[in-house]
């Protein structure tokens, strides 16, 4: 039981991380399967380990990484992004739960028969996260003018490399990561609602525009009268 709930842990983070960054996770694992002892990929999971996969992968996140600096630029990448974000969650949370890790040494029990299952999950976790994470940045480039992009994304990729080798080193920490995430995400969406409705407030405690063409206009008739 303990190792299943690793098993879906180490998904969850590789999945979470795949949501800030698309190439991170997959590249670690590359490297990890490649080079490592930490992480065995199974034969169907294999390919992440090719040298071409491993240097791809490696091209892919340089340029996310510039392309994600640049206000106006990283609004577009994040568009594009929602389509490849998602599928590599899927992927990273796939392989996870396949592969044998340093604290999992007997993968896919809790998937057994079922390995759709991690791949659409990771998909929707991923897809989750870079809601948040498309929907913030745009606040961030124009309460900064734009300044705080390089800061916000470059604190978005270490957060991506700290995630993927938690959840594979020490997957229980994904667990205090989740809940300050939801905490997180639940502070943004009522700050956000406070805002529309302050705003609202000011909105309908102006006087209408048409009142105050009509006074501008009653004073000049008074004025040319005189």
């Amino acid at each position: 039981m303990l190792e299943a709930v690793l098993e879906t842990l180490t998904g969850v983070g590789l999945a979470t991380s795949a949501g800030l960054n698309a190439y991170i996770p997959l590249l670690i694992l590359s490297l990890l399967g490649r080079y490592t002892d930490m992480v065995n990929l199974p034969t169907q999971w294999a390919w992440l380990e090719n040298g071409w996969v491993t240097g791809i992968l490696a091209v892919l996140l340089v340029i996310e990484f510039v392309a994600d600096k640049i206000p106006v630029v990283d609004h577009i990448n994040d568009v594009v992004q929602t389509v490849i974000r998602p599928t590599s969650g899927g992927l990273a949370f796939g392989a996870a739960s396949s592969s044998e890790t340093v604290t999992v040494t007997d993968p896919g029990s809790f998937f057994s028969g079922n390995q759709w299952v991690p791949i659409l999950a990771g998909m929707v976790i991923s897809l989750i996260v870079h809601g948040f994470k498309a929907a913030a940045r745009p606040v961030v480039n124009v309460s900064t003018a734009g300044l705080g992009a390089p800061v916000a994304s470059t604190a978005e990729d270490i957060m991506s490399v700290f995630l993927s080798f938690i959840a594979i080193i020490l997957p229980v920490l994904i667990i205090v990561f989740m809940v300050i995430f939801v905490w997180g995400a639940i502070a943004i969406v009522r700050r956000r609602r406070r805002r529309r409705e302050e705003r609202l407030a000011a909105q309908r405690a102006a006087p209408p525009i048409s009142a105050q063409d009509g006074s501008t206009l009653d004073l000049w008739r008074q004025t040319r009268g005189r």
